[in-house]
Order: structure tokens, then sequence, then C-alpha cells
């Protein structure tokens, strides 16, 4: 005990926190989607947090172009999965984490099973197709969603079914179009801005564990360029 009050002393000094939010922190179950840009900035917060369980999913391995991006992962991990990568990263970082690994693909067929044993999912995918299908498993199963996505200099984030507030289907019914949605490989993205919204992302799921207010029915649109933060309502 004497060791975790002295990692977490910072945060526990905090009214908002205390033993009581710090023992809520360490009896939370959290599941990452992705172990990618998004994901590198999410994990390491929250396992520095003192997330009890921090669960990641991923199928991907590790390139020479995610590095700019992707900071959790090293040179020497490449052409590896990423969930090894991953793993190796909480393991130094934290050893108090409980960390669980699924080096598969997110599909209908596991998907209940793996969020079955989680409270909140975060979500850091980086294509519609799986961006819909947790939202439509976290509002079946009842489960909060942090989402977030971000490509160039522009991020989005946002807190999906949570005390009843809305889910991704409410601003966006339909998936768009693969074809026609922007994406990293077409346009790029600078690796700090994964830092920036998957930080982001990373604050609201600690509030939420916490019990601290947080933004519902209300997108942020991140302009890293022109350094600006819109809020929009749905």
């Amino acid at each position: 005990m004497e060791k975790k009050f002295s990692r977490y002393s910072r945060q526990i000094f905090m009214e908002e926190v205390s033993i009581e939010g710090q023992k809520k922190l360490d009896q939370s179950r959290v599941l990452v989607i992705g172990a990618g840009g998004l994901g590198s900035a999410i994990l390491p917060y929250l396992a520095a947090a003192g997330i009890g369980k921090l669960g990641v999913i991923d199928f991907d391995q590790v390139e020479f172009h995610n590095l700019n991006r992707q900071v959790i992962h090293q040179e020497k991990f490449v052409g590896q999965s990423k969930i090894k990568s991953a793993e190796s990263y909480i393991h130094q970082f934290n050893s108090d984490i409980e960390f669980i690994g699924y080096n598969a693909k997110l599909t209908s067929g596991n998907i209940e099973e793996i969020f079955s044993g989680y409270d909140m999912i975060v979500d850091g995918s980086d294509n519609f197709e799986t961006r819909y299908l947790v939202n439509d498993y976290c509002v079946s199963m009842g489960k909060p969603l942090i989402y977030g996505s971000i490509y160039s200099f522009e991020g989005q984030i946002a807190v999906f079914n949570y005390q009843g507030s809305k889910n991704l289907r409410d601003i966006f019914p339909l998936a768009p179009n693969p074809e026609e949605v922007p994406n990293c490989d077409q346009f790029g993205v600078l690796g700090a801005l994964a830092g920036m919204t998957g930080s982001m992302m990373a604050m609201l799921a600690l509030k939420v564990i916490l019990e601290i207010e947080v933004p519902i029915n209300q997108l942020t649109i991140i302009d890293s360029k022109h350094w600006s933060f819109l809020q929009v309502g749905f």
C-alpha cells in the first residue's frame, strides 16, 4: 500500500481523487481498441493513473511508418505484433497493472465475449467499420464509450452511451463510404496530434471512472493547425 501511495500520491492529493478515487481506479476495467497512434497516448496515461485491469486489442504488426506517432513502440519491435510491443511497454512502465492483450481483429464473433470483461471501452481504432461495431455493442451491452479519431491536423473526441447520453449513430447515423473518408494513409498526420487527442481521451476515461462531470451529447473538434477547439452539440 505504501508503494502505491507513493506512486499515485500526486493525484491522491487532489480533492477530486483522494484515496477513494484511487480505489475506483484500481478496481476499474478498461479496454482500449487499438495500440496505434491514439492507443499510444491512451494506454500510458491509463496505466500511469493505476487502472486495475487494462486491456488492448489490435491485430497489426509494428511498421517503421508507425513510429512517428505510435510512441509506445520501439524500433526493435518492427515486424512484431503491436500487442507484444504494448505489453512490453506497460509491464516495464507499471508492473502493478493487470494487462490483457488480444492479438486479434475485433469482429461480431468475438466482441461480446471480450467486452464482457470490461466496464468501459476507449476506441482508438482507425476505421469506421470498427467504430460502428464498437459503438453498437457498447449500446447493447450498456458500456460507456470514449470515442476519438484523427487525420492530418484534426482530431475528434466524444463520450458516448454514458448516463443515458447519445451515441455515435445519433450524430452520424450511417457509416460513410470508406473511399470518401480522409485518412492518415492519404493525408498523413503529425504524431503530436495523436498524443493530444489520445491524452484527452484518457482524461475523459479517468473522469468517468472518478465520477467527475464530463461533457455528453457533444463532439469536440480539435483543429491543431489553426489551434481552435470547437464543441458541437448533438
